[in-house]
């Protein structure tokens, strides 16, 4: 199973074993990770699941759709290059190990 460590807004750092398939919100949100709201459930609709990603991590992901970046454009805590929502970072073997810093504001 892969790994994501999630630094949340204090610095404090949670690592969860997620299955290959599922979304990195998906996974915060079973585990109650503290920032990740997911108000859509994963639609993307709504962009509560707003996570900066590793620079580290940044080439090894689907790049942001258009429909993602658009909602990136509203989210509460400012945009930043490795802006991405959760929603849409689909965990597989090869993402084993990514960090994602969950961003300051969802609301």
């Amino acid at each position: 199973m892969p790994e994501i460590t999630f630094v949340q807004p204090d610095g404090r750092r949670v690592k969860l074993a997620v299955r290959a398939g599922d979304s990195a919100m998906l996974a915060a949100l079973r585990s109650q990770v503290r920032g990740i709201i997911g108000e859509c459930g994963g639609s993307m609709a709504c962009a509560t699941c707003h996570v900066y990603v590793d620079d580290a991590w940044l080439g090894r992901i689907a790049p942001v759709s258009p429909a993602e970046d658009e909602m990136l454009g509203a989210t509460a805590a400012p945009r930043r290059a490795n802006s991405r929502l959760a929603c849409q970072i689909e965990m597989s073997d090869s993402l084993d190990g990514i960090v994602l810093e969950v961003a300051e504001a969802q609301l």
